[in-house]
């Protein structure tokens, strides 16, 4: 259920993000906003109808000549968007985000908390083990084993390495759980909207979280160098209102926690670790 409600989500954040985008731009101008989100259910091509809707309402009552908005979850498809619309403006989850910045100058000016969205802090889980030394050795099973570096220089923070167990790639998020209940993996890495969702698989019974890394930033808004400067700081200052009056019921409704300015020093920490 929370995988259907984030990617309901991400079209309605883009539309009540959309409306506080300053007025005037130039004629034949184009604000384009990407909306990346990796590891989640729901196909682009479903999400897409309605950002394409909630984008031309957010460009009518801006008064905007143009506007686009390209929901994508892998970083292949996002890059080519990037590189074909230059879009101003992204909402990408943290791991995309430490991989595009050293590519893309592009700059950090807000985070976006969305309840159940997953990425903010990872669990080993287990039906076996005890602790996660008891898991070094075995096969861990992970939809989030993909982005190696992230994992062992930002999630694992020290404690462990992808190379300290046998790999089991599973390619939906649930998959992973189903091969730990089922015995086929010793261990699973999830993150947190996996693991709310323990209570609701049959056969779960013993699994149990075994190692859970530090809590890590929110989703973060950056904008591109396409964005011009005024208008980027603008939306910037913004952003904090953007879930108050008429746009607070909508923002409940797609479940936004927290919507706030933000510059680089919010994932300095990150950063770092991910550059080592």
């Amino acid at each position: 259920m929370f995988r259907r409600v984030w990617a309901a989500a991400l079209p309605l954040l883009a539309a009540v993000l959309l409306p506080l985008t300053p007025r005037g731009a130039a004629a034949g101008d184009s604000v384009g906003i990407l909306v990346l989100k990796e590891h989640g259910v729901g196909s682009p091509t479903l999400v897409q109808p309605y950002l394409d809707r909630f984008v031309a309402i957010a460009a009518q009552l801006n008064d905007w000549p143009a506007a686009k908005g390209q929901y994508h979850a892998t970083r292949a498809a996002a890059e080519a968007y990037i590189a074909a619309d230059k879009p101003h403006y992204g909402i990408l989850s943290l791991a995309a985000f430490l991989a595009f910045k050293p590519r893309y100058d592009m700059a950090v000016i807000g985070q976006v908390d969305v309840s159940l969205a997953g990425g903010r802090q990872y669990h080993l889980i287990s039906k076996q083990a005890r602790d996660l030394a008891g898991c070094k050795g075995q096969t861990l099973a992970s939809d989030h084993i993909d982005d190696p570096r992230f994992i062992d220089r930002v999630v694992a923070g020290g404690q462990f390495t992808l190379k300290d167990f046998k790999l089991l790639q599973t390619q939906r998020p649930l998959q992973t759980i189903k091969k730990v209940t089922t015995g086929e993996a010793v261990c699973g890495l999830i993150d947190e909207a996996q693991l709310a969702e323990l209570s609701h698989i049959e056969g779960i019974d013993g699994v149990h979280p075994v190692w859970k890394s530090a809590l890590l930033p929110p989703m973060v808004v950056v904008a591109f160098a396409s964005a011009p400067s005024d208008e980027r700081k603008t939306f910037q200052e913004h952003l904090d209102e953007i879930c108050d009056g008429d746009a607070k019921g909508a923002c409940a409704e797609v479940g936004i926690t927290a919507l706030q300015p933000a510059d680089g020093g919010a994932y300095a920490a990150v950063l770092a670790a991910y550059g080592k």
